[in-house]
């Protein structure tokens, strides 16, 4: 069983949407919204390339779950992460998802390390630490992640004004006649 940073994220926006993800159904390639997020990654610190490291981590538990992420920035030398989002809306998630990339830090002995959200769009940015209890609560929700990829039955639509924006919109809420 593998584990990502995307499933942490799914897993804080939307329970149906990480079902989905994780039986292979990818809607993200059709969206403009998700397409507008990765043009605004790729220009928004063009000299960014230069200066920090990308890097792919992993870490197995003790259930034998792989822990794997991929950290677009980290600037080695400061121990920090950047991680630049289109928008706010869903901050608790991208909250997680770099706390799940500082615990896999840590996993690899790497201590020290904070991130920093931004928003270019909204010229904002947001400092983000691991706790104890945020350790705690990444263990927890890696087994409710896994619970939930094992699922045989797709978790309920939300019904939520994120759902607009979502890739998987059409999807939920396609009306049969």
């Amino acid at each position: 069983m593998q584990l990502t940073a995307t499933h942490i994220n799914y897993y804080h926006v939307c329970h149906r949407k990480l079902w989905l993800f994780t039986n292979g159904i990818n809607m993200e390639h059709t969206s403009d919204t998700v397409y507008d997020g990765k043009l605004l990654h790729e220009t928004s610190y063009p000299q960014r390339a230069e200066r920090y490291t990308e890097i792919d981590i992993s870490a197995t538990t003790a259930e034998g779950i792989q822990l794997t992420g991929k950290i677009d920035f980290y600037d080695t030398k400061e121990k920090i992460i950047h991680e630049i989002k289109r928008s706010n809306k869903v901050e608790e998630a991208h909250e997680w998802q770099v706390k799940y990339y500082i615990w896999l830090l840590e996993l690899n002995d790497i201590s020290g390390v904070y991130a920093i959200l931004e928003y270019p769009k909204l010229r904002q940015t947001k400092e983000v630490w691991l706790s104890e209890p945020d350790t705690i609560y990444l263990q927890e929700t890696v087994h409710r992640v896994v619970a939930l990829q094992q699922s045989e039955e797709c978790p309920p639509k939300i019904s939520s004004n994120i759902c607009k924006s979502c890739s998987y919109y059409d999807l939920c809420y396609v009306e049969e006649t």
